[in-house]
Order: C-alpha cells, then sequence, then structure tokens
C-alpha cells in the first residue's frame, strides 16, 4: 500500500441510534447526528448497522426486501453530500440491493470529499433465533477491506465479524490502524436475566482482544433500545454501550446502555506505533505455521 499522510491524532465519532419504523425519520436523525459528531470535533463518523430501519431480519419476510436500496443510492447520496460539507469521513451501513434477489449487508466509506472510496460487504452472516440474515444476506465477496481515507487507514467489518479474530487479523494485515464495527446486538427478554451480563461482557472482551492482538483501536457502534416489529414475538433489547478501545485494550470511550449518544474519542497514532514496538505481535507471528487456519475443522489433528 503507498504511503499516505495521515494525520498523528484524529477525533472519530459514534453515532448510537434508536430507529424507528419510518426509514425516512432515521435518515434525518442520523444526519442530524452525523452533524452534531463533526461539530465535537470528529473527522471520521460511523453508523450503527442497518441504520436506515428497525431490525427487520426478527423475522423472514419476502416483503421486506423492499427496505433494500442500490449503491449509489439514497443513503449514499445523503451522505455524501454531508460528508465533503462537513469534510469528515462516514461509514454508513446499507442494506444492498445488488440485483434483483441479491442482497448484502454492507458498509459503505466515504471519504471527506464526498467520494465514495468503496463498500465492504458483511463477510460473516448468522442465522440464529430472531437473527435470521441468511434469508436476507449473501456473504461478502470482496474480502477484508482497508479504506486509506483522509484522515487514516479505516477496516470496516460488521457486528457478527467482531467474533472472528480472522477477520480482525486480515484486516489489520492490510494496513489497517482503526477496526469499526457497525453493529445490531441486544438481548432477547427471555434471557437478559440469565444470560445478559456474560453475553454483553463477552462481546466487549472479543473485541477488547482484536485490538490487542493487532495493535489498533477498534470501534464498535450499537444501536439501542426495545424493538418489536413482529408484533407475535418477543422483539430484541438492543444494549447500546458503543465504545472505543486502544491497542492496548482499554476502553477510552463508552456509550450509556440505555440511551442515545454520539460518543468521541481521539484516536492516537503514535501511541499505536509505541504499543507496536513493545508489543510485536506481527513481527513474531509464525506465518510457516498456521496450516489448517483455512480448514473448517480438522480431524486427523
Amino acid at each position: 500500500m503507498a504511503e499516505t499522510t495521515h494525520p498523528s491524532r484524529v477525533t472519530i465519532g459514534l453515532v448510537q441510534m434508536t430507529m424507528g419504523p419510518d426509514c425516512a425519520a432515521n435518515l434525518r436523525a442520523a444526519q442530524d447526528a452525523t452533524r452534531r459528531a463533526a461539530a465535537a470535533g470528529a473527522r471520521i463518523i460511523c453508523l450503527p448497522e442497518l441504520y436506515r430501519s428497525q431490525y427487520f431480519c426478527q423475522k423472514e419476510d419476502a416483503r421486506l426486501f423492499d427496505l433494500a436500496e442500490p449503491v449509489p443510492g439514497p443513503s449514499t447520496e445523503a451522505f455524501q453530500a454531508l460528508a465533503a460539507e462537513l469534510r469528515a469521513v462516514i461509514i454508513v451501513p446499507v442494506f444492498e440491493k445488488r440485483a434483483p434477489g441479491v442482497h448484502h449487508n454492507s458498509a459503505a466509506v466515504i471519504d471527506a470529499d464526498g467520494a465514495l472510496l468503496g463498500l465492504y460487504r458483511k463477510m460473516h452472516v448468522p442465522d440464529d433465533p430472531a437473527y435470521y440474515e441468511k434469508f436476507y444476506f449473501a456473504p461478502g465477496d470482496l474480502g477484508f477491506r482497508v479504506f486509506d481515507t483522509a484522515f487514516g487507514r479505516v477496516g470496516v467489518l460488521i457486528c457478527w465479524d467482531q467474533w472472528y479474530p480472522e477477520a480482525a487479523r486480515l484486516t489489520a494485515l492490510r494496513g489497517a490502524t482503526m477496526l469499526f464495527y457497525p453493529t445490531a446486538i441486544g438481548w432477547h427478554p427471555h434471557e437478559k436475566a440469565q444470560y445478559g451480563a456474560a453475553q454483553r461482557d463477552a462481546w466487549t472482551t472479543v473485541q477488547r482482544g482484536h485490538a490487542i492482538a493487532n495493535g489498533v483501536y477498534v470501534a464498535a457502534v450499537n444501536r439501542v433500545g426495545f424493538e418489536r416489529p413482529v408484533p407475535e414475538q418477543a422483539g430484541i433489547e438492543f444494549w447500546g454501550m458503543s465504545f472505543v478501545a486502544d491497542p492496548q485494550g482499554v476502553i477510552i470511550a463508552q456509550a450509556p446502555e440505555d440511551r442515545e449518544d454520539v460518543l468521541t474519542a481521539e484516536v492516537d497514532l503514535e501511541h499505536l506505533e509505541t504499543i507496536r514496538r513493545n508489543w510485536p505481535f506481527l513481527r513474531d507471528r509464525r506465518i510457516d505455521a498456521y496450516h489448517g487456519i483455512e480448514r473448517r475443522f480438522l480431524e486427523d489433528a
């Protein structure tokens, strides 16, 4: 990757939102929150996964494909204009309509001049109760990507991707200094009392581990609030708690669990350089000894 000069320090912004049934209203709310993030100094701003609607994957319903949009389309066009106005990089998750019958859970990366740098398409697609994403989304086919923006090299991964060390590693190896995880994660109401604390702690811990193992900043931006778009189902309580972790896994900023927030944190690339010199995990990788990692399971181990 060619060298590009970036500022050594940059403020990033995470938009933790609640989403209602009106897609146009969600778009306006996201634009307003993006403006607030920029006013607070953020130069790279990220929205939550599938920000433009409620989390529709709680049910398999072919009519909900009507929520999808092309790229370029309403989301990218609106935020390209806003990025150019604010002089900020904006990461915009979209329910992408690629072709009739072909859809992806994607994120568009828009540079500070309004240019659409490209898309990341979610690689790991879940299929769990009330998270029926395989019905809606084809798996990503663009690989793990890094976008060289005006304010730094960013990698974007989406929600279920955040549990996979391979995704974080390959994105970091391509030069990312910051990993952004637009997210929609929460509790099933009947599980919260027994498992809720452990589930959320695991979510935070695994991403802090990615920050440490790869010497990068990690930013996870979640939605917040209770969504029950399917009346006959229990709904999901999205737990918020968007956060930024530094390359030592220290959480340097975190949003609340019960309300919207525009979270900002300063990223210090000189600190990243210091940590990587003293914790040289990438240097000491045994790339000669990892054969088999590309296999599903090693029955003959």
